[in-house]
């Protein structure tokens, strides 16, 4: 009798707990709290430019190296990522977008991005890796225009804020493509930019007319560090045309702003 009675009243006991057990937990849930920080910054690395020239095809792997001073002037950290770009004949380009990660590190870098742009048509697809989407939006490159690194000549920069010097770095030959080489140097004097001392930027790079790219490029500054964008195996060959293609089981999300309706009066 007393195992019968213990068989009904354990299933009514455990029903009656798993009904009550919300309104315990409900009533000891603290509100949630969130932790704030002040200060901190954020930074984009600019990377080297690719315009949508017709008739110069190429491919190459894009070792990018930014390395910026730790707090207190002494010692530096570096990040580094690699990346592919290529480009057809008729000016469509491809590039992928890797992470930085510091460099010499455990931690390995990612793809997270594929751009794939078409002068023809002024499509440029945002690929997100992660969740196989492209977005896609205007693309404003022309393969019409001319685009050309900017040269700034030697001298006194307006309003007496500094100086700028000029240096021709002559010819080389760099992965097997002639360059011509440059190296700005800019000197803002102090306060021009909340600066107390002079503050100096040194930009180097070296252009390849028949690429239309540079395929060294340096960018030394005190507000974001050393940067270095250097060309590897690069190849002036036709690449193979899937890579202008979405990514297969990618959807596409448009982005582009739709023309208004022509008002009846404009029929």
């Amino acid at each position: 009798m007393r195992t019968a009675l213990l068989s009904v009243i354990r299933p009514f006991c455990f029903t009656v707990a798993l009904l009550a057990a919300p309104t315990l937990l409900l009533s000891q849930t603290p509100s949630p709290t969130v932790k704030t920080y002040d200060g901190g910054t954020r930074q984009t690395l600019e990377s080297i430019f690719i315009p949508p020239m017709t008739n110069a095809p190429f491919s190459l792997t894009l070792e990018t190296e930014w390395t910026r001073p730790m707090g207190g002037g002494s010692g530096t950290y570096t990040l580094v990522n690699k990346r592919q770009i290529m480009r057809d004949r008729t000016g469509r380009i491809y590039q992928e977008r890797w992470l930085l990660v510091p460099k010499n590190g455990k931690m390995q870098s990612v793809m997270d991005f594929i751009q794939i742009s078409n002068p023809a048509d002024h499509t440029l697809y945002n690929c997100q890796i992660d969740i196989k989407r492209c977005f896609l939006i205007p693309y404003t490159g022309s393969i019409t225009t001319t685009y050309q690194p900017a040269i700034h000549p030697s001298g006194a920069l307006a309003d007496n804020a500094g100086y700028q010097q000029l240096e021709d770095l002559g010819h080389n030959n760099i992965a097997g493509i002639d360059t011509v080489g440059y190296r700005e140097i800019t000197t803002l004097n102090p306060g021009v930019f909340g600066n107390d001392q002079p503050m100096i930027t040194t930009r180097e790079f070296w252009y390849s007319p028949q690429l239309g790219i540079n395929i060294l490029s340096k960018l030394d500054t005190p507000q974001s560090g050393r940067q270095t964008f250097t060309a590897r195996d690069l190849s002036t060959s036709e690449p193979e045309a899937h890579f202008f293609a979405i990514p297969e089981g990618f959807t596409i999300e448009d982005h582009r702003k739709l023309e208004p309706e022509a008002s009846p009066q404009s029929k």
